[in-house]
């Protein structure tokens, strides 16, 4: 993608990378978009690099990413939902979702507390998105009905290899073999 300045057209929440911190970019700031991959965008503003979700696309004048839950009638969070909203967030190097990648490792969902406990793993312990990753998963997991906390565990055993990604990531990947 070719880089591209566009002035923001509403006030809208990024996350700088790589610390994760939530800055709220105001309306008619000029920002350029480096990355639009995967849904989400990476931009700088102000000399800082920024994500701001798909879900707020509309900010910077793009057709914004829509997820869409119907709401149980139990009142309960439904596992499914989980894994929909999961398979909606994506590596922002590798355009595949953390799903796929095979990042995910463990969703428990607490109904009493009405929290979703998830360990999940980076491709790299060492990776500078991890802050950032984790806010995405966050975010996306917290738009699922009656969830009302997101807890991400970050956990490095066992270490992530390729061979975690499904055989539809290896191949979009160029690592199936």
């Amino acid at each position: 993608m070719q880089q591209r300045m566009v002035a923001t057209e509403r006030d809208c929440i990024a996350r700088r990378v790589p610390q994760g911190n939530k800055e709220q970019i105001p309306a008619g700031e000029f920002v350029t978009i480096t990355q639009d991959l995967g849904g989400n965008y990476t931009i700088t503003w102000r000399g800082n690099m920024y994500r701001i979700d798909g879900t707020d696309a509309d900010a910077l004048g793009r057709k914004p990413l829509q997820l869409h839950f119907q709401p149980p009638a139990d009142g309960n969070i439904e596992e499914k939902q989980v894994y929909q909203a999961l398979e909606s967030v994506y590596d922002p190097e590798i355009p595949t979702n953390l799903l796929s990648l095979g990042l995910i490792y463990k969703v428990s969902i607490d109904q009493a507390s009405q929290t979703v406990d998830i360990d999940m793993t980076l491709t790299a312990p060492a990776c500078g998105m991890g802050p950032v990753l984790v806010g995405d998963v966050e975010h996306r997991v917290g738009m699922v009905p009656n969830v009302n906390q997101v807890k991400v565990n970050l956990v490095f055993d066992p270490p992530w290899s390729r061979d975690m990604m499904s055989e539809e990531a290896q191949l979009e990947a160029g690592v199936f073999f």
